[in-house]
């Protein structure tokens, strides 16, 4: 017979591990939108801390207390692009950034001086938050049961550490940029489709005029010591994609 539960009776099951809030950091001077974003994503689970200049945002910016940072670019006193420049020498988490038009050459400049993503205002914020999240899901490191590790001459790329090491020294990647190094190496010798990079950087499909994969193969070249004006290890073969040669490394 089923015994019934009573005031002695406790359950032992134990509760589901609620996920840590997200810490954001909210580097925007437009008083309103700042005030509006934050309401709604401290209802997401976040936690926000707002900057409404550049100056007091680096001042004050502790690496260690940040999970990522929405950066508006159009901020007085210190612009956007010194702010994300400073805060690369010690944050490697994702940075998105915020640009008043599309075809904005800031949000390329921002994109090579260490950027993550961009978006353009105005946005809505459900619509930030999906684009954060995805950026979340992408930069987070998964859980991985056994080691990934590619091997190519001198070049040692470790993808469940995060480790690259070429010629016996350790290089700094940031996270888009080793994700970008992850996808080339796991089809190292075929040609990779810029449709299919640009869906495991940024997690929507390419749109055939965004740049933000030739910025990143530019900057991972030069990171990887390939030639910027011939590169030999990291190929672009024109209209199908980048090849990472193989018996490039030695």
């Amino acid at each position: 017979m089923k015994t019934p539960v009573t005031d002695n009776c406790y359950d032992t099951r134990l509760p589901l591990e609620k996920p840590a809030p997200v810490r954001l950091l909210l580097i925007e001077d437009d008083v309103r939108l700042a005030s509006l974003v934050r309401d709604y994503l401290q209802q997401e689970d976040f936690i926000i801390t707002v900057q409404h200049s550049g100056d007091a945002a680096v001042e004050s910016f502790d690496a260690t207390a940040v999970d990522i940072v929405v950066l508006d670019l159009m901020l007085p006193g210190m612009n956007g692009l010194e702010v994300c420049t400073r805060l690369r020498r010690s944050y490697q988490g994702p940075i998105l950034i915020l640009t008043a038009k599309s075809g904005d050459i800031d949000h390329v400049m921002g994109l090579e001086l260490g950027a993550d993503d961009f978006v353009t205002k105005p946005i809505e914020p459900p619509v930030l938050l999906a684009r954060l999240r995805a950026l979340l899901r992408r930069t987070r490191p998964a859980q991985v049961t056994s080691t990934e590790e590619y091997v190519f001459g001198n070049l040692r790329v470790n993808l469940q550490s995060h480790q690259v090491v070429l010629d016996g020294k350790e290089v700094d990647l940031t996270t888009q940029e080793f994700e970008l190094l992850g996808v080339l190496v796991r089809h190292a010798g075929s040609v990779v489709s810029r449709d299919t990079i640009y869906s495991n950087i940024r997690g929507i499909e390419y749109d055939g005029m965004d740049r933000t994969v030739d910025v990143r193969i530019s900057r991972l070249r030069k990171k990887l010591n390939d030639n910027s004006e011939q590169p030999y290890r990291i190929r672009t073969i024109w209209g199908k994609g980048y090849l990472f040669v193989v018996n490039a490394w030695s």
